[in-house]
């Protein structure tokens, strides 16, 4: 079986049933182990998940709960989960949620249910949209490009839609919500990543940690 990586995904898997939900995913898991991750309760294993990906601790929001066994986000795969038996991993509290609403161009920073602050932000352009549905924070890396205002990318769980589309040097990164170095948001053209004024991601890089659910809406 292959194992998800940073850049390998796997088939199979199904597709998260409640793609648009903004409820908060208020707990995150974390593998002890390389562990096999299932297409449903007592189905067939797809894949292998790992406790940490590039180097990152891997948590992934809990979205239901059936017989004992656990549905998580995958990461490297869109708007898909995946099922883990009981034992073998721990859970953690989330308590924030970032909200992406793209006919807006707004991203909300929740906080125990709570708005905290709204930033308007640039999303990806037509032909290289920001995927919709849930994800989640992966990580965050640092990046020596000057445009992201010399702070951290906070890597996403998505990928885009269609490699294919975006510029060639990206064609293996994930999504990301990070600083831009211009004064220009509120528009239509990253390669699917949301970007952030500076001020703001600096506030999401104090505050939201690995695991964090980000829903992107229409």
């Amino acid at each position: 079986m292959p194992t998800i990586t940073y850049t390998q995904a796997a088939t199979g898997f199904p597709a998260d049933p409640d793609q648009a939900s903004t409820t908060a995913l208020t707990e995150g898991l974390q593998l002890a182990a390389k562990s096999p991750v299932y297409d449903a309760p007592g189905g067939q294993a797809r894949a292998y998940l790992t406790p940490q990906i590039s180097g990152v601790d891997l948590v992934m929001p809990i979205v239901a709960r059936r017989d004992g066994w656990v549905a998580v986000l995958l990461p490297s795969i869109n708007r898909s989960v995946g099922w883990l038996p009981a034992g073998g991993w721990t859970t953690r509290p989330l308590r924030d949620q970032l909200v992406v609403r793209r006919s807006a161009f707004t991203l909300t920073w929740l906080r125990d249910g709570v708005t905290q602050q709204t930033w308007t932000v640039t999303i990806g352009a037509p032909s290289t949209p920001t995927p919709l549905g849930r994800t989640f924070v992966l990580g965050r890396s640092s990046l020596p490009s000057k445009v992201y205002a010399g702070l951290d990318v906070l890597a996403l769980g998505a990928v885009p839609d269609d490699k294919n589309a975006v510029d060639e040097g990206l064609y293996d990164a994930h999504t990301g919500i990070h600083a831009w170095y211009r004064n220009e948001f509120g528009y239509k053209k990253s390669n699917g990543c949301v970007r952030m004024p500076p001020a703001a991601q600096k506030v999401l890089l104090d505050q939201v940690a690995s695991g964090t659910s980000v829903i992107v809406l229409p």
